[in-house]
């Protein structure tokens, strides 16, 4: 191993006396081709193009004497110090940061980030990406040079989004550009390149009471109403029993979403589709996980309502107008599907967008054995349960008068693919 090894983090200005020195006795010095051709590299130094982290830490576990390895901006913050302490190199560092590019962005867009989603397109999570900037106001992405602002766009295509593209940070072809999201892939874009995905009524204002002591989101349900499986009256509509033209009625009962919600597994950069999506009670729950929802629903006004239970908790749910098979075409692929209504039918469009896992809720027992036999035909593992359904006597407080009747049974089912 390496006498010495320094991880210098450069954000294009004069390097501090520490990065100076550590670079100037250095006898191996990795970096981008640009960094080695802007920095003082000593003569009689190896040179390592910084492509492969990994085969970058092989060579420099091997070497004798001071390494240097030159990155962008903080790199410990999605950067090569991750690779570099994995124990298989047996690395020891020292960590000389800069600015990362993320702060460096929201700083010539002038605006705060302790609210905002940080995510990477690079290793092929182009799409899981887009998928935290449809869930999510503000989000930070770092792209790749396969994976830049355009194919980012194209991803949320019909996704109303700003961004902010700082090509070649802290270098002197800087550039910021403000486009919307329809113009981005009209234009020729640099890498590296840092993309602000602004817009959207999501998450970030429902961080308000935790600004100043908490950055990002997690996992949590702001506001009052915490948790899931809420009652019906906590959504718009539901206390009125919007019908939908699928004939699925109201909000599923409480206990049908919660099973629901522990199946579908929703967390960020998920695309989970809700279909016949009734008042929107599950895909608000389900993007209250901080997975990106698209709800279809055929009937206009449940649409409007969706819209509506959106905004009362500060999640962005896409409505999309239409029966099921025939709008499914359109939409961005999915990671989890639930089906409130429609069937075999519904459920065998599903399936052949090959989702991860699928649930269903079936209406008869003719209708739950159609579709297990298509979710068991499409080659998934297949699972189900019967609910019932009899709350406590309100005015006692005892279990009292408890009836099934069949208005108070569900039938679920779900499927995984196989591992």
């Amino acid at each position: 191993m390496a006498d010495r090894i320094t991880v210098i983090g450069w954000d294009g200005t004069p390097l501090t006396e520490a990065a100076s020195s550590a670079l100037a006795g250095a006898t191996l010095v990795a970096g981008a081709p640009y960094q080695l051709a802007a920095l003082p590299v000593p003569a009689g130094a190896e040179r390592i193009a910084l492509g492969s982290v990994q085969l970058a830490a092989r060579r420099i576990a091997e070497h004798r004497g001071a390494a240097v390895v030159v990155a962008e901006g903080d790199p410990g913050f999605f950067g090569v110090v991750r690779t570099l302490r994995r124990p298989e190199y047996g690395l020891e560092l020292e960590v000389l940061p800069a600015v990362s590019s993320v702060a460096a962005a929201f700083a010539r867009a002038g605006m705060p980030w302790e609210d905002a989603q940080v995510v990477s397109t690079h290793g092929g999570r182009l799409r899981r990406a887009a998928n935290v900037c449809r869930a999510y106001s503000k989000v930070a992405v770092l792209t790749s040079a396969d994976a830049g602002p355009s194919e980012l766009a194209l991803m949320l295509r019909g996704v109303h989004r700003t961004f902010v593209v700082c090509e070649a940070l802290g270098t002197p072809d800087e550039d910021v550009t403000v486009l919307t999201s329809e113009r981005v892939p009209d234009q020729v874009w640099r890498d590296p390149a840092v993309v602000l995905v602004i817009g959207g009524g999501g998450q970030p204002h429902a961080v308000d009471e935790a600004a100043g002591w908490l950055a990002g989101r997690p996992v949590v349900f702001p506001g009052p109403d915490r948790g899931w499986a809420l009652p019906a009256e906590a959504y718009a509509g539901a206390e009125r029993g919007v019908q939908t033209a699928a004939g699925a009625g109201h909000a599923l009962p409480p206990h049908v979403r919660a099973l629901a919600v522990a199946r579908l597994g929703p967390v960020p950069g998920d695309l989970v589709w809700v279909v016949g999506a009734g008042t929107g009670a599950l895909a608000v729950e389900t993007a209250r996980f901080g997975a990106a929802v698209v709800a279809v629903e055929a009937d206009r006004s449940a649409c409007a309502q969706i819209a509506v239970n959106a905004r009362r908790y500060g999640v962005e749910i896409e409505p999309v107008h239409g029966v099921g098979p025939e709008v499914l075409g359109g939409l961005p692929e999915p990671d989890a599907v639930m089906v409130e209504s429609g069937g075999a039918e519904v459920v065998r469009a599903v399936l052949a967008r090959r989702p991860e896992r699928l649930v269903a809720v079936a209406h008869t027992l003719a209708e739950a054995e159609a579709v297990r036999e298509a979710i068991a035909g499409a080659g998934y593992r297949v699972d189900g349960a019967l609910l019932q359904y009899a709350p406590l006597d309100a005015g006692r407080g005892t279990v009292a008068g408890l009836s099934i009747g069949p208005g108070e049974q569900s039938l679920v089912l779900w499927g995984e693919q196989p591992s």
